[in-house]
C-alpha cells in the first residue's frame, strides 16, 4: 500500500484526495492548518492532521498549496531521496521545488475533476516516474511536456473546464429556451459533452471526422455546424485559451521576481 500526503486541502489537494481514496489502495494522510480542510476530505483520507512534518512517512508528498507559502512550507519539510515530492503550485517551478527538498520533485498541473477520475493534467517530463505515472492514471489522463509549456498547458486544462462549464450552459440554455425542463436541458448537455470528449479520447479519427460522421448531409447537425463555422466561435475560444496563458505567465513572473 503507497503511503501518500496531501498537503494542502482546498479544492485541488481535496480533489486528489478523493480521487484517489477511490482505489482502496492508498493509506491518505491529510495535512492541514484549517480544521475545517481536515474535515471536509476526512471521510477519504485514512488520517488528517495538522502537522506537515507527517509527511515525512510517506512515500509521495503532494504539495497542494498556494505559490506564496511554497518556500514557507518546505523550510518545515524534511524529505529525503528514496521520497518524491508532487508540486501542484501554480506558477512554481519544478527547479525552485527541487532546490528546496532531496526528494525527487515532479510538476504536475492537473483540474479539479481528479475528484471523480477524469483529471487532465500536464506533467513534466523531469522527474516523472512510472510510480508517479501510475498514481496519475488512478486520476485520470495526463500528458509528459516539457516545463516551458506549463503556462499554456495551465490555459487549456487548469483553465479549462470553466471554459467547457460555460458551453454546457449554452446549450442548457438552448434547451430550456425550446421547451427542455432546466434538468433534463442540464442532463444533456452534460453527457453529452461526457461523451463527446471521451470518443475524442478513444477514438482513432481526427475531430474533424468525427465531426464529419455526425454530419448527415442536409441533416440538423450539419445546419448547426454552419452557423459555427460562420462565427468566431472557435476564435473565441482560442482567446479564452491565450488570455488565460497571459495570466499564468504573469503568475509565474510576480512568483520568479521576489
Amino acid at each position: 500500500m503507497t503511503r501518500v500526503s496531501v498537503i494542502g486541502c482546498g479544492n485541488m489537494g481535496g480533489a486528489f484526495l478523493k480521487g484517489l481514496s477511490q482505489s482502496g489502495s492508498h493509506h491518505l494522510t491529510a495535512i492541514d492548518l484549517d480544521p475545517e480542510a481536515r474535515e471536509s476530505v476526512a471521510a477519504h483520507a485514512s488520517e488528517t492532521t495538522a502537522d506537515v512534518e507527517a509527511a515525512a512517512a510517506s512515500d509521495v508528498v503532494v504539495l497542494a498549496v498556494k505559490p506564496d507559502i511554497v518556500a514557507t512550507v518546505l523550510d518545515e519539510l524534511t524529505l529525503s531521496e528514496e521520497q518524491t515530492l508532487i508540486t501542484l503550485a501554480a506558477g512554481v517551478s519544478r527547479d525552485f521545488v527541487a532546490k528546496r527538498t532531496d526528494a525527487s520533485v515532479v510538476r504536475v498541473m492537473p483540474n479539479l475533476a481528479a475528484e471523480t477520475g477524469n483529471m487532465a493534467a500536464a506533467v513534466t517530463k523531469t522527474g516523472v516516474t512510472d510510480e508517479i505515472r501510475a498514481l496519475l492514471d488512478e486520476l485520470g489522463e495526463f500528458a509528459e511536456i516539457d516545463e516551458e509549456l506549463m503556462d499554456i498547458a495551465t490555459a487549456v486544462n487548469g483553465s479549462g473546464p470553466a471554459f467547457v462549464f460555460y458551453l454546457i450552459d449554452a446549450m442548457k440554455q438552448a434547451g430550456i429556451n425550446g421547451g427542455l425542463d432546466p434538468d433534463a436541458a442540464e442532463r444533456l448537455a452534460a453527457q453529452t459533452f461526457k461523451g463527446a470528449a471521451e470518443t475524442v479520447l478513444r477514438d482513432d479519427r481526427s475531430v474533424d471526422e468525427l465531426i464529419d460522421a455526425v454530419c448527415s448531409p442536409n441533416g440538423t447537425t450539419i445546419e448547426g455546424m454552419n452557423v459555427l463555422w460562420d462565427s468566431d466561435a472557435d476564435k473565441a475560444v482560442m482567446a479564452a485559451v491565450g488570455a488565460a496563458e497571459r495570466r499564468s505567465q504573469e503568475i509565474a513572473a510576480a512568483f520568479n521576481e521576489e
